[in-house]
């Protein structure tokens, strides 16, 4: 994959292939070991590891936010908030943050996340971009996938929170366009979880990250 990274970059900028025809192209690139080696060789940033501590870094202070914010965002915040006042396991903690996160910034947690039972059928078909959460009985899912133009291109991801930086491993290997509902969730992935194109941000993540980085100064 290394060999071919030039010839395949050509082809992604250029001609901007549907998700089904560069799986035919290029199925190596659709495994987990892939796609972070990908991201490392357009960004040389490990990607899940920076996505993770700079995620870790950040939820104590995200917290606080949630809890403090008002409004109907501040009463729909409520339950995340309770649950993340509980002791959790990292991958539940990681979760929980993110959906808070999201709606945090006044955006849809059903805008990237769909969630299904294991025993129901779920059409992706119109699904562009999300991350497939099914869940069994037990609180933790039993899988995880990204689904990219109706398809699911990875499964057993472990926990959403890691699909959530699988994903925009996925998004700078393919050139793709975030999600316009979902903006400024990806503004914050990208800039202040990756730690990628910091010069301009927009006001609302600009503040934000003035709130979060006033805990460490």
């Amino acid at each position: 994959m290394a060999a071919t990274f030039s010839s395949r970059r050509l082809e992604v900028v250029k001609s901007s292939p549907a998700i089904k025809d560069f799986l035919e192209r290029w199925p190596a690139l659709f495994s987990e070991t892939e796609i972070k080696e990908e991201f490392n060789r357009l960004t040389t940033i490990s990607l899940e590891q920076k996505f993770m501590f700079n995620l870790d870094k950040y939820t104590p202070k995200l917290i606080g936010l949630m809890e403090a914010k008002g409004g109907t965002i501040g009463r729909k915040l409520k339950p995340i908030v309770q649950k993340l006042r509980q002791n959790l396991r990292i991958g539940m903690k990681r979760e929980a943050v993110i959906h808070g996160l999201v709606l945090y910034l006044g955006e849809m947690q059903e805008e990237l996340f769909k969630e299904c039972h294991e025993d129901a059928d779920c059409d992706l078909s119109a699904d562009v971009l999300k991350i497939l959460v099914v869940r069994g009985t037990a609180e933790d899912p039993v899988n995880v996938s990204i689904v990219l133009e109706g398809q699911e291109i990875l499964c057993h991801c472990q926990n959403p929170a890691k699909a959530c930086a699988l994903l925009m491993g996925y998004i700078y290997g393919m050139n793709l366009e975030y999600p316009r509902e979902l903006r400024y969730t990806f503004e914050v992935f990208q800039k202040l979880f990756l730690e990628l194109d910091l010069i301009k941000l927009s006001p609302k993540v600009q503040a934000l990250k003035a709130k979060l980085l006033s805990q460490f100064c």
